[in-house]
């Protein structure tokens, strides 16, 4: 990959260890980070505004788009999921539970633990902005081919593994 100047963004292994390349040469739109901050930031906002129609906030969505998926969650999973701190998610599943869209029960091999699950009126919810949030995914990846999808997705689960060894 090469920068706004030229040099490569990620640089040579002896680069690595070397020199560090100003913001000014790699350039924002040649910064990863700045672009998945600036995608994540647009996409949110705009769902967000959408969710409103629903009276649903983007944290009750993200519960429910994960429950819907993997069901008995304990907090601290949804939490890491939801992209979420786990304070901001307790109050979120406070209100969710009563709404009816979750119900929290203490978890069978430990009770200290309270597994949250999707309601029939929690994925009711969910299938209602479910088509919503298809769209606006269908739209954002406008003009990309599957075959360039998956390689960017793959490469999203490799940086996320880079990530999570966190040995930097």
């Amino acid at each position: 990959m090469v920068g706004r100047y030229g040099r490569g963004v990620l640089g040579s292994a002896d680069e690595r260890e070397g020199a560090v390349p100003s913001m000014g040469e790699l350039g924002l739109n040649h910064f990863a980070p700045y672009l998945l901050n600036r995608i994540a930031a647009r996409w949110n906002a705009d769902l967000s505004e959408e969710l409103k129609a629903f009276d649903m906030t983007t944290a009750k969505m993200r519960v429910l788009a994960i429950l819907s998926v993997s069901n008995g969650l304990a907090i601290n999973e949804l939490s890491v999921y939801a992209v979420t701190e786990q304070s901001t998610m307790s109050r979120t599943l406070d209100a969710m539970e009563e709404q009816g869209l979750v119900r929290r029960s203490p978890r069978a091999e430990d009770a200290r633990v309270r597994e949250t699950h999707i309601t029939e009126k929690g994925a009711a919810a969910f299938a209602a902005i479910w088509p919503m949030m298809v769209g606006r995914f269908r739209h954002m990846f406008e003009g990309v081919s599957e075959t360039e999808y998956q390689a960017f997705v793959a490469t999203l689960h490799r940086i996320l593994a880079n990530i999570r060894r966190n040995d930097i």
